[in-house]
């Protein structure tokens, strides 16, 4: 699927400038730290950026920040769409990030497991973080 640069352009400074929380989040999901699957981050899917991502998965984790108080429609239908190409979409409030860690990690792990693509992966419960 061919990428605009413009998107490609503005992942790339979406990295740079990433929020503490997206900081926190990313430090669990980087290299197969999390139940060993791949995550990248601030990466372009289907014309959109998101902040997590695995193709293993299919998944889709966003962390909403104030912004996203102001843009509940465009993310509601950016979502159907991803929803749409069989891509599941987790969103994760900043204060649920910073209050409640392990609450989330539990949450996203029980979806790794529904999620798992192989029988392998279903169980994987190695905790590196």
């Amino acid at each position: 699927m061919y990428m605009k640069p413009i998107k490609k352009q503005f992942a790339r400074q979406l990295r740079k400038s990433q929020t503490d929380t997206e900081k926190v989040v990313w430090e669990i999901l980087r290299n197969r730290k999390f139940c060993e699957y791949k995550f990248r981050r601030q990466h372009v899917l289907e014309g959109f950026v998101v902040d997590f991502f695995s193709h293993e998965l299919r998944l889709v984790v966003e962390i909403d920040g104030w912004i996203h108080e102001k843009r509940k429609e465009y993310d509601k239908a950016r979502d159907g769409i991803l929803r749409a190409k069989r891509i599941s979409v987790v969103r994760i409030k900043n204060e649920d990030v910073v209050g409640g860690l392990e609450g989330i990690l539990r949450k996203l792990e029980r979806i790794a497991l529904t999620l798992s693509p192989s029988p392998i992966g279903r169980g994987k419960q190695s905790r590196k973080y």
